[in-house]
Parts: structure tokens; sequence; C-alpha cells
């Protein structure tokens, strides 16, 4: 066996993906009120010149077909009169954050995922937007996204969207091989994604980006170096090169149609991202935290060498706001202080939002230790590296994580100074399993059931 065909097979266990810390599957909801949410989204405000910038996601979570290797909240359906409701609903919610936060709310980074945002019209959306701004401003230097669909984002959508602040749009690609887009079913041709990327561009967008997945059922490293070539001739300024998640047990997941045995082995996947990253470097491409790539041109990068990228539920930015609220069905907001999540259904989230209440189903709320684990979490997954120097992220666990650690650094994986911990070139694939030995919830109490994808 190979060194690191050992390292894959040693490392390859369930583990989070750290949008959060903690996870939400370590949530303490019993302590958790709604109540306590408002209060702590008071106090991520903080006292700051720009304590009213919030980060703002929205879900919206319709889908005219199902793909199947996604993990994601949404609602197959071909019934567009379902828009305008879920549009009223959304803004309604809005408003009642307002309530809590007060006037003078001003919007840092805007983000509408998915489910499919393209599904909506473009009149729609815009009536959406104008709501929200009539609610909140917009800052000069906002950072505005969405996720497009290659197949259903047309010249108006991107035309609406640019002229209303958005400058960047991310495309889900994620193979070109007509085989495996059968058994995911996402069918898409290369010149579907070469038009969207192009028309986004002469729309104005600044930013480009392609979501690629290696892992998925029946895929092989030619497919995969087919579909990162294919990617490379169209220079996106960003590309998110995931590891495919497969979480079948979770419910109302839609990865079906296919089983374990035509997924790629651990090993195989492994070559997979080591074949596309080798791609993508000799590309120009700069790697950015885990599995994000970026061009030197790009604000991600920019804002990697200055330090300033921050991670959290909608993915890698440069834009930091203490408080990001979420949106629609499923979404999480971040208080800094806190996260909550709201109901699932639509059902049950137009009931609550009918009755002026915060349509949640969960939450939690950081104690003093949370906080500093939070930190060193986000240092890894944002810098690969972190440091606890400082008395004020240190932990009395902080000998036990780094004895855990030195494992890995007789691996070759991380190398570890008497306050600090840095990943090493060859521990960046491994920067999931570089951050269990911080998760202090988790171990505590080692789930007994299937909670989180494989890291490899």
């Amino acid at each position: 066996m190979t060194t690191k065909n050992r390292l894959v097979s040693k490392y390859n266990v369930p583990g989070p993906r750290y949008t959060s810390y903690p996870t939400v599957p370590y949530w303490d909801e019993s302590s958790f009120t709604v109540d306590k949410w408002k209060v702590s989204l008071q106090r991520g405000l903080g006292v700051t010149p720009k304590a009213k910038h919030i980060s703002l996601y929205i879900h919206l979570p319709f889908c005219e077909s199902m793909c199947t290797f996604c993990g994601c909240t949404k609602r197959i359906t071909k019934n567009h009169t379902l828009e305008l409701p879920y549009i009223k609903a959304l803004l309604k919610e809005l408003s009642m954050y307002s309530e809590v936060l007060g006037d003078g709310l001003v919007i840092q980074q805007l983000h509408l995922g998915g489910g499919t945002p393209t599904f909506f019209s473009v009149e729609n959306l815009e009536e959406l937007l104008m709501g929200i701004f009539k609610i909140a401003d917009k800052t000069a230097d906002c950072e505005f996204s969405f996720e497009g669909h290659p197949n259903n984002t047309t010249k108006e959508h991107l035309e609406m969207f640019n002229r209303n602040g958005f400058s960047r749009v991310c495309y889900g690609v994620q193979d070109y091989n007509e085989t495996v887009q059968k058994a995911i079913n996402r069918i898409q041709p290369f010149e579907h994604v070469e038009q969207a990327t192009a028309t986004a561009r002469e729309a104005g967008f600044s930013s480009v980006g392609h979501d690629i997945i290696f892992g998925l059922p029946f895929q092989t490293q030619e497919h995969v170096l087919h579909t990162i070539k294919q990617t490379i001739a169209l220079m996106p300024d960003r590309i998110a090169f995931y590891s495919y998640a497969h979480v079948p047990w979770i419910k109302g997941n839609g990865q079906r149609g296919y089983s374990e045995e035509n997924l790629p082995t651990p090993e195989q996947k492994r070559l997979q991202y080591e074949t596309g990253k080798k791609e993508l470097l000799e590309a120009g491409y700069v790697e950015i935290g885990m599995d994000h790539f970026a061009l030197k041109t790009d604000e991600l990068y920019k804002a990697q060498q200055k330090g300033q990228i921050h991670r959290n539920f909608m993915g890698y930015t440069f834009s930091k706001t203490d408080v990001m609220i979420g949106l629609g069905v499923s979404a999480i907001g971040d208080s800094w202080y806190g996260f909550a999540q709201n109901v699932k259904t639509l059902k049950d989230y137009y009931e609550l939002v009918r009755k002026d209440t915060l349509p949640l189903m969960r939450g939690h709320l950081l104690n003093e230790e949370d906080l500093i684990i939070r930190k060193h979490i986000l240092n890894l997954m944002c810098s690969f590296k972190t440091s606890w120097e400082e008395e004020h992220l240190q932990i009395p666990q902080m000998e036990e994580i780094v004895f855990k650690l030195s494992e890995m650094e007789a691996d070759g994986l991380v190398d570890i100074a008497e306050d600090s911990i840095a990943v090493t070139e060859a521990g960046k694939p491994f920067v999931r399993n570089v951050c269990l030995p911080f998760d202090l919830r988790l171990q505590r109490k080692k789930p007994k059931t299937k909670l989180f994808s494989m890291t490899v």
C-alpha cells in the first residue's frame, strides 16, 4: 500500500464539514428559546460603527426536477404559482427580524441559495429584492451572489440581478460525463454552461464560479479530468471542487437510483481530487480554504492574502458580519453567539409566519468554550493554521488536543509548535480530520448512528 493510500485508509472517517461549530447534530436545543435567540442577535450587532451591517441568506427551495446527488432541503414542483406566496412570507419574516434589530439595517452580504433560485421568474425575484431593500439598505461594497442553474438562468435573470447589486454567480456543473449526469439526474451539456458563463460576464458579473463534485456514482478519474479541462477552458473566477457527501440516511434526501457499490472507492476518490487539484494549480488557480480555488484576480484570493476570509453557512466569503439572518424553509441564522434553524416544511413555515412568529425549529447558544473552539476551527478552515498564544484563545483541554494531533504530525499532515498548529500541504485534503480533535462536543459524545459524510 502506498503512503497516500495508507493515509486515506487511516483518516477516512465520518466527520463534519464545519460550516459551524458546534455542528448542527450537537446543538443544545434544550436551553434554546426564540427570546434568547433575539437577545443573541442584538448582542451580535455590537457597538461598532458597522453595528447594523448584516449578512442575509435566503433559501429558495423549489426545483422542477430532483438531482439525486443533492442533500439540500427542496420542493420538487412545476407549479410556479408557489412563487409569490413564498416571497410574501420571506418579506414578512425579514420584517420580523427588523423589529428585533431596529431600524437602520444595512446588508453587507446577500446570497440566494436553493433549491433553484432561478426557478423564480425575473419579475418575482426583482419583487423580492425590492421588498428587501425597503426593509434594509445595501452597502456600496456589498457582496451579493446567487446559485444559478445553467439550464434555466437567462440573460434577463442576470441583467436584473446585476442592476440590483449582484456581482457574483455560481453555477452547479458537477460533471460533464453523460453516464454520471444520468445517475445524478442532472443533464446539462457543456454548451449550456459555456453560454451561461459568457452571458453572466456580458451582464456585468465580476465573479463567475463553477461547482464541481468528485466521488459521484460511476465517476472515474478520466471523467474528473475531462470535466476539469472543460472548466479551465472557460476560466471561471472561482471553482468549488467538492467531495460528494453520501448521506442517504438523511430524511428527504434524494440520493437514490444508485448504491454505495456504484461510488468510487476512497482511494479512487482521493486520486480524483489530486488529479483535479493538480490541473487547477497548473492553470493558475490558488487553493482557498477547503475544496475552493480562485484566480488571483478574484476578490476571494485578495482577501486570503490579507487574512480576511470568513466561512459560514454560505461558504467562503470576504465579507464578514457577526450577524447572518437566514430566511425561508430550513435556513440557518448566525448571531456569532448563537445559531437558529427554520422549520423544514412549507406548511409549518407559512403557519408560523402567519402567526407573526419567527419560524424556528431549533437552535444553539454558544458558551465560552464553544466560542473559543469556533475561532480555532474557523482559523483552520480559512487559513490552515491557528494559534492559542493569546490567553483568551486558550482552554484547559488544549494539551489533550495537541496530543491527539501528534499522530497527524508524525504522518506529515500538520506542524505543531509550542502554541500553534499549521496544516501542511500534504495535510490540506485532511483539514476536516485536523479539526476533529478540537471538536470537544463530538469528542465527549461520539455518535452511535450515522451523522456525517466521510472525510475523504
